[in-house]
């Protein structure tokens, strides 16, 4: 009974924290750069900070560019660089869009935030040392989204705490921040990614797990992405999945990644294509029945392919994106000829944006070029 009563030592209760298991996890994040040198294709953005980060003054930045270019990656890194994982989580206030971010967001959190004094320096536990300066850091992701009275209220914050607050607002056009605030920072413009940049980064992360790609599958993820780099990622997971998942599993191939992204095949393309009566270039043809040399069509034959085409379920729009690339862009069509086409293109994509009927704009679409590049 004595012993009942006798003060048992406390043994500290260790609670696991939650990890995330590396398999489970999406590729964009498994992969998203730890440190600004990691970051792809933005040399002059990453020299700048990388000066930034030894000198530890930090001014209030405007990150903007196209989406999937890095921007959030670059600015997160750059945090986890300055304060370390121990002190991230009290030195770092993030919001994005998926966060109510009206006026009253901005004078209750993001000031109440702003005005508390930086906590004291805790020590890494990964037992590094990191420079942690004396301020904190509000990341505002897609801050374009942001009403003009929020983002009017959040000048006088600025201002006022400076000195223990610095603010990194991240957008896609930089047009729709207010000229006050965005002439309170510096701006980075970030450039989408290059065909060798992202080439080599999507090959790292396919020998990372253990996938066999060739040339042409890159090729089809950096076309489709078009200078995104997170799409790229998310279409190679995604293919990775679909492949693995056959018995036996069967190799990614382009024709995988143009489904998964939504695309039209260019063997369904370069075919339209030639109905119309414009020439396919040697270096886009591929090996599939029914291509042959452009002849005269008539009517019902290109109504014909356009029904097709509509009943395999493509979009309409990217039909004309699509076909709107080869034709200007195309060797052989003179100028006069292009410019007529770009007026059609033109023409049908306000039509579909106004609610018009998607087979019937293709067929005049498909009809009208066929007539202009007679």
């Amino acid at each position: 009974m004595a012993s009942f009563f006798k003060p048992q030592p406390q043994t500290a209760k260790s609670t696991p924290k939650h990890v995330v298991d590396p398999a489970l996890q999406p590729w964009v994040e498994k992969y998203r750069p730890k440190t600004i040198d990691d970051v792809s294709a933005q040399d002059h953005t990453v020299a700048v900070l990388r000066k930034t980060l030894s000198s530890t003054n930090l001014p209030h930045m405007l990150f903007y560019g196209p989406p999937g270019t890095g921007k959030t990656s670059t600015i997160l890194a750059l945090a986890r660089q300055l304060f370390g994982p121990d002190n991230f989580r009290n030195r770092v206030l993030e919001l994005n869009a998926s966060d109510e971010r009206g006026i009253t967001i901005v004078r209750d959190k993001i000031k109440n935030f702003a005005r508390q004094t930086p906590r004291a320096q805790a020590v890494s536990s990964d037992g590094k040392e990191y420079p942690c300066p004396p301020y904190k850091i509000i990341i505002l992701d897609e801050a374009d989204s942001m009403t003009q009275d929020a983002q009017g209220a959040l000048r006088r914050i600025m201002e006022t705490y400076a000195k223990i607050t610095r603010f990194c607002l991240v957008c896609n056009y930089v047009t729709r921040i207010i000229e006050p605030l965005a002439s309170r920072c510096s701006k980075f413009r970030f450039t989408p990614l290059d065909h060798s940049s992202s080439s080599i980064r999507i090959a790292h992360i396919a020998s990372e797990e253990g996938i066999q790609i060739d040339d042409p599958v890159i090729a089809a993820l950096i076309s489709t992405s078009a200078g995104d780099l997170r799409r790229a990622i998310t279409y190679l997971q995604s293919a990775h999945r679909l492949s693995a998942s056959a018995e036996p599993p069967t190799p990614i191939t382009p024709h995988d990644i143009q489904e998964i992204a939504g695309v039209v095949p260019d063997s369904v393309l370069q075919k339209f294509i030639q109905t119309l009566g414009i020439e396919i270039e040697i270096d886009m043809q591929v090996d599939v029945d029914g291509l042959r040399k452009p002849e005269k069509a008539g009517f019902d034959r290109i109504r014909a392919e356009v029904r097709e085409i509509i009943r395999e379920g493509y979009s309409a729009s990217q039909i004309l994106s699509q076909t709107h690339d080869i034709v200007v862009l195309h060797p052989t069509l003179n100028t006069k000829q292009k410019s007529s086409c770009a007026l059609i293109f033109a023409e049908a994509d306000k039509a579909l944006c106004d609610g018009a009927d998607e087979e019937l704009w293709i067929l005049e679409v498909a009809l009208r070029i066929h007539k202009a590049v007679a």
